[in-house]
C-alpha cells in the first residue's frame, strides 16, 4: 500500500500516521493532535483482494480532509515562527514544517484569504445588528413622534391667510397687509419656468422622491460641514409645505420628525403637481406676503401669471431667507440669489442659455410704489382696527379708507423736507401729522419720517407733552363759566408751592384781555385761568372735545404737561373748525367681503355738540390773533380764515403746531423718540412752516369758506399792543423759551411704553439641538 499507510494487524486495519500527512510531523511526540475526521473515527476492515478499492477510498478520503489540513498548516506556521525567534538549532526543522505547508499546492495563501473572509462576515454580521437595533429606535421614536399628531384622517389643508386690500377713499389700491395670501392661481396658469425655478433651487429632485430625499440631505450635510456653517438645507419641498402648513418654526428633533411624517402623508394624499401648487400658494416670500401671487402684487405691482423669467427666479431664491433677502430690504442680495436661480434653473436644463443671458441683462427690480412710504403708518393702523369693526376675518376683503393719496403724499413731503433740511440743525430726529376733515374723517397720516426705517405710529401711538397747544381748553372752560375774550386778567408773578410759572421774556403785562393773552401765549395767565375755573373742568372740557388720555387736574394742566397723542389733539380741535360739533376721528369707511358683502359701513353718528356756537365764534377769533399776529406767524395761509395753536414743552422736548380752517384740522408735532431736548425747536418755528406748508397744498382749489362765527367782532379795549418787547416774535411767550422753573418741574417725564419699541430681528441662540437639526436635518427650512 506504500508509506501512507500502516497495518497494525493482521485483517489489514489502516492507521494514517501525523508525519505521513503534509506539514503534519511532529516533533518529540508534540504539536497539534491530527484533527479526528470520518476516516479516522472508525476503523474499516478490508477483505482481501479489494486493495484498489481501497486506494480510490483512501484518496477521497485525502481529499476530503484537505480544509482540515489547511487549518493545521496554518497553526504550524505559526508555530515555527515562534520556534525560530526562541532557538536558532529549531530553523532547519522549522523550514521543513513550512516547506511542506508550502509544497501543499499554496494551501496556506488560500487560508489567509478563507480568514479574511471570516473576519468580513462578522463585521458585516455586527453592522447588520446594529442597524437593525437603530432601525427599531428610529422606528419607535418616529412613532413616539407620530402620536403627538392629530389623527390623519383628521388633517385637512388649512385655507390660506386672507388678503386685506387697503384701498384709498376713490376706491383706488394703497396696500395690502396682514398674514395675507394672494388668490390662489392654479399650476397650469403660471408661466412653465416659474415653478421649475423653486424646483431647480429648492428641491431638484421633487419629482423623484417620495417626500424625504435622503441624497438631497446628505448632499446638504456635507456642504455643511465642510463649509462649517448652514448654508444649504435638506428639507424637501413637501416638509417645507408640510412645516408651514402644520407645524411652528421651532428647529427641535420632535418638530423636524413631526415634519417628516407630516411629508409622507401629504406625498400619499396629494400627486406631486398638487404638492407643487400648494407649496406655491401657501410659501412666504417676505414684506408680508404669503403666495406667489401676493409676492408678484407686492413686489413688482403685477400677478404671477404675468412675471417674467427673472422676477420667477427673484420670487424662488427668496424662501431660503424671505426677511433677509426681501427686495425691499435688500434689492441686491435679492438680485445676486435670482442669479444663483437662474444658474440651477440651465443646469438642470429648465431653461436655455439663450433665456439665462436675457434674464441676467434684465435682472428684476421692485415695481414703483403706488402710494408714498407713509401709507404704511395707515395700513398698519388699519390692520388694528380691522378686528374691532369685522371681528376675525375667514375670507379676502376689501377696506375702503378715507385716506386721499395726494394729501397723504403732500403730508410726508412737508415734513421728510423741513427735516431734512432743518433737522440737524435743531436737533430733532423724528415727526408725526394728521389732518382730518372737519368730520373726523382722517385724509392724511404721517406717523414718522421714514417708515422703512421705523414702523412705530408716532401720529396714534405716541404720547407726548401738548405744551401750549392745550391752552385753547383752558380758554373755552373759562368762557363756558362767563368769561369773554375782552375780561382782563393779571400777567404778573405767581408762586404755587415752590412752583413759580414765568413767561418768556421775564417780563410780565400787567392786566390783559384774554384774546391777547392766548395770541402771546401767557403762561401766568393761564395758569390763573385754570385756577379759577378748576382743573377738573379743564380736563372735563378737553375730554368733551376728543382728548381720551388720562389727564392729571393739576394746575400745571393750563400749560399741557399731561401727555396725548398727535390725533388726539386733532380731532378736539375738529369742533372748533366745524361750529361746535363733536367728532370721533375714523379711517375706515367701509369694509367688503370677496363675495361683495357689505360687512361695515360707517354711520353718520358722533358725539354730538360739543361747544355751543356762541363760544365757537369766540374761540376761533382768539385763535385767529395767534396766527395772525401771535406766536403762530410762520403759519400763514394766505386767502383763507386760518387759526391754531403753538405750543413747545420744557426743554425743548416737543414743538406742536395745531390749526384748522373750515376745511380741515392738522396736527404736527416734531421732537425725539427718547424725549432728548431739541435745539431750541418751538412750535413756532418749524411745526408751523410744516403745517403752512401741506396746507397751502391741501386748499389749493377748495372754495374759500369763513371760520364758525369769525365774522363776529371781540376786539375791545383789549386790543394786543404791538410795543411790547419781543411780541410777535417766533418763540414769544412759549414755555419753551423760558429758563428752567417757567412751568412745573414736577412735570411727568415721557409715560412708559409711549417710546419706540422697535421690533428688532436677533438671530436665537445657537443650542445643540438646533445646531444638529440645521446642519444634519435639513437647516432652518
Amino acid at each position: 500500500m506504500g508509506a501512507r499507510e500502516t497495518r497494525s494487524d493482521s485483517r489489514f486495519d489502516i492507521r494514517l500516521e501525523p508525519e505521513d500527512r503534509a506539514g503534519g510531523r511532529r516533533e518529540n511526540g508534540k504539536g497539534p493532535k491530527p484533527a479526528k475526521t470520518q476516516g479516522t473515527a472508525k476503523r474499516e476492515r478490508i477483505e482481501p483482494g479489494i486493495e484498489p478499492r481501497l486506494d480510490r477510498d483512501f484518496d477521497s478520503a485525502e481529499a476530503d480532509r484537505d480544509d482540515a489540513d489547511d487549518f493545521i498548516a496554518e497553526r504550524e506556521d505559526m508555530a515555527a515562527a515562534k520556534r525560530r525567534t526562541s532557538s536558532k538549532g529549531s530553523n532547519g526543522r522549522s523550514g521543513n514544517g513550512r516547506g511542506k505547508a508550502t509544497s501543499g499546492g499554496g494551501k496556506p495563501a488560500r487560508a489567509k484569504r478563507r480568514r479574511g473572509f471570516f473576519s468580513l462576515f462578522g463585521l458585516v454580521k455586527w453592522l447588520f445588528i446594529l442597524g437593525l437595533w437603530a432601525a427599531v429606535g428610529v422606528g419607535a421614536l418616529v412613532a413616539y413622534e407620530a402620536s403627538k399628531l392629530p389623527p390623519m384622517q383628521t388633517l385637512m389643508v388649512p385655507k390660506r391667510p386672507p388678503t386685506v386690500m387697503i384701498q384709498a377713499f376713490d376706491g383706488k389700491p394703497l396696500a395690502t397687509r396682514g398674514d395675507m395670501g394672494g388668490a390662489a392661481v392654479p399650476l397650469k396658469e403660471l408661466p412653465p419656468y416659474l415653478p421649475k425655478a423653486f424646483v431647480a433651487i429648492e428641491d431638484r429632485r421633487f419629482y423623484e422622491h417620495w417626500g424625504l430625499d435622503f441624497w438631497g440631505l446628505a448632499r446638504a450635510v456635507t456642504t455643511n460641514l465642510v463649509s462649517r456653517r448652514v448654508r444649504q438645507g435638506g428639507s424637501t419641498l413637501t416638509q417645507q409645505l408640510a412645516k408651514n402648513l402644520f407645524l411652528t418654526q421651532e428647529r427641535t428633533f420632535s418638530r423636524k420628525i413631526q415634519e417628516l411624517v407630516l411629508a409622507l402623508w401629504l406625498e400619499k394624499k396629494f400627486t406631486k403637481n398638487e404638492i407643487l401648487d400648494l407649496y406655491l400658494n401657501r410659501v412666504y416670500f417676505g414684506n408680508g406676503a404669503y403666495g406667489v401671487e401676493a409676492a408678484a402684487q407686492r413686489y413688482f405691482n403685477k400677478s404671477a401669471r404675468n412675471v417674467t423669467l427673472s422676477e420667477a427666479a427673484m420670487l424662488a431664491g427668496l424662501v431660503n431667507a424671505p426677511s433677509r433677502l426681501a427686495p425691499t430690504r435688500n434689492l441686491k442680495a435679492a438680485q445676486d440669489r435670482a442669479n444663483l436661480v437662474l444658474a440651477a434653473m440651465r443646469e438642470q436644463g429648465f431653461v436655455s442659455e439663450d433665456m439665462v443671458k436675457t434674464a441676467l441683462a434684465r435682472p428684476a427690480t421692485l415695481a414703483r410704489a403706488s402710494g408714498p412710504d407713509s401709507i404704511g403708518y395707515v395700513a398698519d393702523w388699519v390692520m388694528d382696527q380691522l378686528d374691532s369693526y369685522v371681528g376675525p376675518l375667514s375670507g379676502d376683503v376689501t377696506v375702503r379708507t378715507t385716506i386721499d393719496p395726494s394729501l397723504q403724499q403732500a403730508a410726508q413731503a412737508s415734513l421728510s423736507d423741513t427735516l431734512n433740511k432743518q433737522g440737524q440743525k435743531f436737533g430733532v430726529g423724528q415727526g408725526a401729522m394728521v389732518s382730518l376733515d372737519t368730520d373726523g374723517a382722517v385724509k392724511a397720516l404721517v406717523g414718522g419720517r421714514s417708515y422703512e426705517d421705523s414702523q412705530y405710529n408716532r401720529a396714534v401711538t405716541a404720547r407726548r407733552q401738548p405744551g401750549s397747544s392745550f391752552k385753547p381748553f383752558v380758554y373755552l372752560t373759562a368762557l363756558e363759566q362767563g368769561l369773554t375774550p375782552e375780561t382782563i386778567r393779571e400777567d404778573g408773578p405767581l408762586q404755587l408751592k415752590g412752583w413759580k410759572p414765568e413767561n418768556a421774556s421775564h417780563q410780565y403785562l400787567g392786566p390783559v384781555p384774554l384774546q391777547q393773552a392766548l395770541a402771546m401765549s401767557l403762561n401766568t395767565v393761564a395758569v390763573r385761568l385754570a385756577l379759577e375755573v378748576g382743573p377738573k373742568a379743564v380736563v372735563a372740557t378737553a375730554h368733551r372735545l376728543g382728548i381720551t388720555s388720562n389727564l392729571d387736574p393739576n394746575p400745571s394742566i393750563a400749560l399741557g404737561t399731561s401727555e396725548v397723542s398727535v390725533l388726539e389733539m386733532a380731532s378736539a380741535y375738529a369742533p372748533f373748525a366745524n361750529g361746535g360739533i363733536g367728532v370721533i376721528p375714523y379711517v375706515i369707511d367701509s369694509v367688503k367681503g370677496a363675495d361683495g358683502k357689505i360687512l361695515y359701513s360707517r354711520a353718520t353718528k358722533g358725539p354730538g355738540r360739543v361747544i355751543d356756537p356762541a363760544y365757537v365764534g369766540m374761540m376761533n377769533h382768539m385763535l385767529e390773533q395767534t396766527i395772525s399776529i401771535g406766536t403762530g406767524r410762520r403759519a400763514e395761509l394766505p386767502g383763507w380764515d386760518a387759526a391754531g395753536k403753538t405750543g413747545t414743552s420744557q426743554d425743548y422736548r416737543d414743538a406742536w403746531f395745531v390749526g384748522y380752517t373750515a376745511r380741515m384740522v392738522t396736527a404736527v408735532w416734531l421732537g425725539n423718540d427718547d424725549s432728548s431736548p431739541t435745539k431750541r425747536a418751538s412750535g413756532a418755528n418749524l411745526p408751523a412752516e410744516i403745517w403752512s406748508s401741506y396746507m397751502k397744498v391741501a386748499h389749493k382749489g377748495l372754495p374759500v369758506a369763513e371760520l364758525p362765527g369769525a365774522g363776529r367782532s371781540y376786539v375791545g379795549y383789549g386790543q394786543p399792543q404791538y410795543g411790547q418787547p419781543g411780541y410777535g416774535q417766533p418763540g414769544y411767550g412759549q414755555p419753551g423759551m423760558m429758563p428752567p422753573g417757567a412751568i412745573p418741574d414736577e412735570a411727568p417725564p415721557a409715560i412708559v411704553g409711549t417710546l419706540p419699541q422697535q421690533q428688532r430681528q436677533q438671530e436665537e441662540p445657537m443650542t445643540l439641538d438646533k445646531w444638529f437639526v440645521d446642519t444634519f436635518l435639513g437647516g432652518r427650512r
